[in-house]
């Protein structure tokens, strides 16, 4: 099965290939379709809203089966008005490349002390066909808490900004100095969950379409 992964960052489609790996799925971005989409106003407030917007979107336009992600970001000493929530790219209406995330976000951190405890909430949105919509933003697919220091790990990672200020709870390690990107409790943990979301709707899917 060839599903579309509605994204543009060559960091995340090789993420959820290898997250993949072994299932009856094929993965292209949208760099792999000659095709010209619509920009999108993500305007959700929600993970799983801008997910949803996205995929039906790109379905509209591809006709074919397309999933699409999105992540909110949410630190610990913030009020909620504050969080950057959905909008971690984009500060006072600007969109930040990678370089300008990790000075603003390094900056937030010193701020609130020198570092700050955060997490993800993840939000996954699957189009089938029009009627066939599956979506999920357990916290399976999330991530456990971690720490957002306020000096940056020399190491860049790119399309993955923040792993250069993300440091593991538990180790003590940035996330960029994990050995080999090798996964830590938490990933494994996302990383089921995302399988385990293909296998229940896609791959479920095609079997009822291939038994009638």
């Amino acid at each position: 099965m060839k599903l579309l992964y509605g994204t543009s960052n060559p960091a995340k489609l090789a993420h959820m290939k290898k997250v993949l790996e072994g299932l009856d799925i094929e993965i292209i971005g949208l760099k792999d379709i000659n095709l010209k989409f619509d920009e999108i106003d993500e305007s959700g407030n929600e993970p799983l809203e801008n997910a949803r917007i996205k995929a039906l979107a790109y379905y509209k336009t591809y006709k074919s089966p397309v999933f699409s992600c999105d992540s909110g970001l949410y630190i610990e000493g913030l009020s909620k008005e504050n969080q950057p929530g959905v909008h971690v790219r984009r500060v006072n209406g600007k969109s930040l490349d990678d370089e300008e995330m990790i000075n603003n976000y390094s900056s937030l951190a010193r701020k609130l002390g020198g570092q700050a405890k955060a997490r993800y909430k993840n939000g996954i949105c699957l189009v089938m066909d029009d009627k066939n919509i599956f979506e999920y933003d357990g916290e399976d697919i999330g991530t456990g808490s971690f720490i957002i220091s306020s000096k940056p790990h020399e190491k860049r990672n790119e399309g993955f900004p923040l792993d250069s200020l993300s440091v593991d709870i538990e180790s003590n390690m940035y996330y960029i100095d994990i050995e080999n990107n090798k996964k830590n409790k938490d990933d494994n943990i996302q990383n089921k969950g995302f399988r385990e979301f293909f296998k229940r709707t896609a791959l479920r899917h095609l079997e009822k379409i291939s038994s009638q």
